[in-house]
């Protein structure tokens, strides 16, 4: 038999395998997309062969690949080149360069879209930008800037072009908030419902067919730039099964994927839910695919009763009471074909009704090992955790705690804040737990945002959330072998471990010992998915592919290319803020939208930078 010769080696490292049998090594050898040796130099360099590319890490810090166990990456590549980013940017004067600079170069009848991944405590200025703002630095180019699950604001151009006007009526569990004479102001708020914000979104033109491929493949990319090597998509509204799957099995088929993606399907069809699952579960197998692109099972909605919306700046939506007559029928059928679920919930009281169907079913169709999982749960008590464990199931966490802290603060308190997701209950329950980040909508994708948050227990605005966080190792545990779990490959990928996928990320600062700040700012200077280099840059630059060219060439991608880079450009510097009122402005109007006395929040906004206190 011949010996064994490595396609890739890399050593001279300092590899973090997530192995507690094997910690730390300083070397992997790679064949046919799978580690093959996890040892020292030496080791694996007794598999160098003629054909073997090795490649010297010069000490960098090296961890398994990254899986976001909650993103939603199939809808976001569709949309990647048409949205700019204020992920990250400091100050709102910078936030406006920036869209003002896009408005001038987006083409009729495109729009400038600012969608997910940023808050006002982020800026200098603890504000967000007024519709006037935006008026001004585009007249005549419609812009939708998403604000959390909680509003939309749209310029003018925009207003006219979605065709809302003073008889458009308000949707249910949302509104049209208008001026005094009537007519849509601009701004679009959720009351909870965050459908108004979505559909409004979902008018504005779409890329073609070879334009949504280049943008998920850019979106790929931009993940690889970050260290994410996997993800589990969560589905989504307006991401209908099989056509908005076209680009995804086309990259897959013509084997363009530099992300592993495990798919759940999210029903679309209000009060239709079981005809869907039903028609799915008969067209789909679970588990098709391939190690790249396959199929998880059914959620993260299963029925639209059953959602409740995450939106601390409104009281805590009560669930109708057809939500566990609709729920029954879907979770009866799912697991009488052994179709692993996942379902969306943020509040105790929701998982508690959640919980009742689920054990009724499994009364009567026994779980017996079916995976299953709740997404969120930031409320979930200690008694639950205990339900969710003895029915065999896991949480995957996100760090949507770390966009609306400030929110959930002030509305729950301080105290409740503290354990709001209980993680470290959750472990110490032994139930499974990933990490993610429900990306895009709301949340950054970018992972360290979520591993600074599970470390330091702040948010992006730098508001203490947690007594302590989670130790570093645990975090990165949760980030990879954690995640595996919820993808049902446990054992084949989240560590760096002979016979495991051959994933890995060198890094460009070491994580185990940076500031706890200075975590936000990591990223990749080398990642490998299946044993190939994907991405490169810093001294391993020549190693990587070549950029693609961005499609098309106004997208702000080909300007402001992903997640804020410290060192990078901007359009603008100017981020004084503009004086107290407007910290006071803003604190008026979030009363306002809250239904909160302006008083309650004089000491809130006086600790985002407000000394203004004449309510």
């Amino acid at each position: 038999m011949d010996a064994v010769t490595a396609d890739l080696i890399l050593y001279n490292g300092r590899l973090h395998t997530v192995d507690r049998d094997k910690p730390r090594v300083s070397a992997v050898a790679i064949k046919d997309g799978r580690f093959v040796v996890v040892g020292s130099d030496a080791q694996a360099m007794a598999l160098r062969g003629a054909a073997t590319q090795a490649i010297d890490l010069k000490g960098r810090t090296v961890i398994p690949g990254l899986n976001d166990s909650h993103l939603h990456l199939i809808r976001g590549g569709l949309n990647y080149n048409l949205e700019l980013r204020w992920e990250g940017v400091p100050s709102l004067a910078d936030a406006l360069g920036m869209l003002k600079d896009q408005a001038e170069r987006t083409p009729a009848p495109q729009w400038v879209r600012v969608v997910g991944g940023w808050n006002e405590f982020q800026f200098a200025e603890k504000r967000m930008p007024t519709i006037d703002e935006l008026n001004k630095a585009a007249p005549d180019t419609p812009v939708f800037v998403l604000h959390l699950y909680d509003r939309a604001l749209l310029n003018r151009a925009a207003l006219r072009v979605v065709g809302y006007d003073r008889n458009t009526p308000n949707p249910p569990g949302g509104e049209i908030v208008r001026d005094a004479n009537g007519e849509p102001n601009g701004m679009l708020v959720a009351r909870p419902n965050a459908m108004i914000l979505y559909s409004t979104l979902a008018k504005g033109p779409k890329l073609p067919l070879e334009y949504q491929v280049n943008s998920t493949r850019q979106f790929m990319r931009e993940l690889n730039r970050l260290g994410v090597t996997s993800a589990i998509d969560a589905g989504g509204g307006y991401q209908n099964y099989p056509d908005d799957y076209q680009v995804i099995e086309q990259l897959a088929r013509d084997r363009q994927l530099t992300v592993r993606i495990a798919y759940n399907l999210f029903t679309q069809k209000p009060r239709e839910e079981l005809s869907d699952f039903k028609n799915w579960t008969g067209s789909v197998k679970y588990g098709q695919g391939d190690d790249f692109l396959r199929h998880n099972g059914a959620g993260e909605m299963l029925v639209f009763s059953a959602a409740d919306f995450e939106d601390f700046l409104e009281p805590r939506p009560e669930l109708p009471q057809t939500m566990e007559e609709e729920l029954e029928p879907v979770v009866r059928h799912l697991v009488e074909q052994r179709w692993p679920f996942r379902l969306h919930a943020t509040y105790d009281e929701s998982i508690s009704r959640m919980l009742d169907v689920f054990e009724k079913v499994d009364r009567d169709i026994p779980f017996n090992g079916l995976p299953w999982f709740f997404d969120h749960a930031e409320t979930i008590t200690p008694q639950n955790i205990e339900r969710v464990r003895a029915l065999g199931g896991g949480i995957a966490i996100q760090d949507r705690m770390a966009f609306q802290g400030e929110y959930f603060a002030h509305r729950y308190g301080a105290r409740a804040a503290e354990h709001t997701p209980p993680i470290q209950r959750m472990l110490a329950e032994g139930v499974p737990v990933g990490a993610g980040t429900d990306a895009t909508r709301v949340s950054s994708y970018n992972p360290w945002t979520s591993l600074y948050w599970m470390v330091s227990g702040r948010t992006v605005g730098g508001l203490k959330l947690y007594p302590q966080g989670l130790s570093r190792d645990t975090a990165l545990e949760l980030y990879t072998h954690g995640s595996a779990w919820f993808s049902s490959e446990q054992g084949k990928k989240g560590q760096i471990k002979v016979g495991q996928l051959a994933d890995l990320v060198a890094l460009s600062a070491d994580y185990f010992s940076v500031e706890t700040d200075a975590i936000k700012w990591i990223e990749s200077v080398l990642t490998v998915v299946d044993g190939k280099v994907v991405y490169a840059s810093a001294e391993f630059d020549k190693l990587g592919p070549a950029r693609l060219p961005v499609m098309p060439d106004w997208s702000p991608v080909a300007r402001v290319p992903g997640h804020f880079r410290p060192n990078a450009p901007l359009q603008s510097r100017a981020h004084q803020c503009s004086g107290p009122c407007a910290v006071h402005a803003h604190g008026h109007e979030r009363a306002r939208l809250s239904s909160v006395p302006v008083s309650d929040f004089q000491g809130f906004w006086g600790a985002f930078g407000c000394s203004c206190f004449a309510f």
